[in-house]
């Protein structure tokens, strides 16, 4: 139980005295940072999946089918 007891001591005492803590002003500045990259990545990966991705279009109609999509059709006139 002493080393149980000494384990936590030393957990707390390294929080409290050797863990540099951010401020409030660099906690925000950093969410903001997280928060501004992640939606730049969600809409690059977005834009990815629009151009690139296989897009169902019923049949005799025209639409965005992605360049995979027309890829695709264009083998499947070919062979």
């Amino acid at each position: 139980m002493a080393g149980i007891r000494t384990y936590v001591e030393e957990i707390v005492n390294e929080l409290s005295n050797k863990v540099s803590w951010p401020t409030w002003e660099e906690l925000q500045t950093s969410s903001v940072i997280v928060l501004v990259t992640s939606i730049i990545l969600a809409l690059i990966i977005w834009l990815m999946d629009y151009a690139f991705g296989i897009w169902s279009v019923p049949e005799g109609e025209w639409g965005w089918k992605g360049i995979l999509g027309f890829i695709y059709e264009l083998l499947q006139s070919i062979f």
